[in-house]
């Protein structure tokens, strides 16, 4: 299998190709195959960006129709047909069944785009200049965005300092021993504490890339309550945890709240095609015309493939489907995390965003290492990449999923 060219011509950045050294070639649902003929289950999906797994027939065929039919692809914020279908779908089906009323911006197309957005608005709707943002945070590669992340070699990219950013404890940092919501409300409510109330609180509901580490509703609504009390803007960044990961369509659902901003971006699409949003709450939205921009914000092709996801949301026995695959895949973590505890700690996530908790990195290492050889796609995260991360597609099927539980527990096994 000649990946010459890669070594010769490609970055010295580049990461996956180095710890999947093959030429992938097709894939369908949660497996792929290599030039050889090799087939993998895809436990990795993108890094979340293909929760509905890879060539998704529901998704591909509208987008196939509409390639043909020489329609628009790029239209900057110009009004198009297909904004126009998505912008209705995804307000008919994702947002007024879950009593949320948003106005909707498009940023440019990734992540990141998307909580820049963010944090420029708040900040321009507060006046104040601060955000408040959390241990073993990610929310993206662009310099605000590196910010606000946690990592110490993420914040280091880029060259330039970094300011305005308050940085808190996360729920449960410090072994679960730690208040994290009421120190924040001491320290804003205390003049003394020298700490000036921020524009923003920015968080994840899960921190992917931070190790899996999962807030609590009560700890989401208390952040919430806090921000209300003190004048700040909520920013929830469900990039990677949003979109149906979880198993709800945004993973803050089950703490019944409403955040002032909403980021999403990842499997948007539905199709790995870039797209990104950014909900606010009408209030909130004090932007002028052309104040924050983006060339590839009128990505056409994306909200044909975004908008017939969002319809299969409105499908009872496909969320049906999905909370059972959830399950199923819990209950496969929880064998694993008693079958091995001299090398799992426990189980982190939730729904189909899960991760386990290993006990060296070495563990984790050799585990990826070996999953590979066998035919299953994982990567690690983590401060310490001490966390095997478990990101089937959220249509997987019952045979897929178990041949990728079976190769994981060979691979912990060895």
């Amino acid at each position: 299998m000649n990946t010459d060219v890669f070594s010769l011509h490609e970055s010295n950045v580049c990461r996956y190709g180095r710890s999947f050294p093959v030429v992938f070639t097709r894939a369908l649902g949660a497996t792929v195959w290599d030039e050889a003929g090799k087939s993998y289950i895809d436990f990795l999906v993108g890094s979340g960006a293909l929760n509905y797994g890879h060539n998704n027939p529901n998704i591909l065929a509208p987008a196939i129709d509409y390639l043909t039919g020489r329609n628009i692809l790029l239209s900057l914020d110009m009004h198009t047909a297909a904004k126009r279908e998505f912008i209705e779908t995804f307000v008919d089906t994702i947002l007024k069944p879950r009593g949320l009323a948003y106005k909707i911006q498009f940023p440019g197309p990734t992540g990141t785009c998307a909580n820049e957005a963010a944090l420029a608005l708040a900040r321009k709707y507060t006046g104040r200049s601060s955000v408040m943002a959390f241990t073993n945070a990610f929310h993206g590669m662009s310099l605000g965005s590196l910010a606000v992340s946690g990592s110490a070699s993420t914040r280091e990219l880029g060259g330039v300092a970094r300011h305005d950013v308050i940085r808190v404890p996360y729920d449960s940092y410090a072994c679960g021993t730690f208040d994290s919501a009421g120190f924040i409300d001491y320290i804003l409510g205390d003049p003394g504490s020298g700490i000036e109330r921020p524009a923003a609180i920015i968080l994840e509901t899960i921190q992917a890339e931070g190790g899996m580490n999962t807030a609590s509703a009560c700890w989401l609504t208390e952040i919430q309550r806090i921000c209300r009390n003190y004048g700040i803007v909520f920013i929830v960044d469900d990039i990677q945890a949003g979109a149906g990961r979880t198993g709800d369509f945004f993973s803050f659902e089950l703490a019944n709240i409403e955040p002032d901003i909403v980021c999403l971006s990842k499997s948007l699409s539905g199709s790995g095609i870039p797209l990104s949003i950014v909900l606010i709450r009408p209030e909130i939205d004090v932007w002028k015309p052309g104040e924050h921009s983006g060339t590839f914000r009128g990505n056409n092709l994306a909200f044909v493939t975004g908008g017939a996801m969002c319809k299969m949301w409105s499908d009872s026995k496909f969320t049906a489907d999905v909370a059972r695959t959830a399950a199923k895949l819990q209950m496969h973590l929880d064998d694993i995390v008693a079958k091995f505890p001299n090398y799992i700690e426990g189980k982190r996530g939730r729904g189909l965003m899960a991760g386990l908790k290993c006990r060296s990195q070495a563990i984790v290492n050799r585990v990826h290492d070996v999953a590979f050889a066998n035919g299953l796609l994982i990567e690690s995260s983590g401060p310490n990449r001490e966390v095997i991360k478990v990101l089937p597609p959220i249509t997987i099927t019952d045979d897929e999923l178990n041949r990728g539980i079976t190769i994981l527990n060979q691979a912990i096994q060895e």
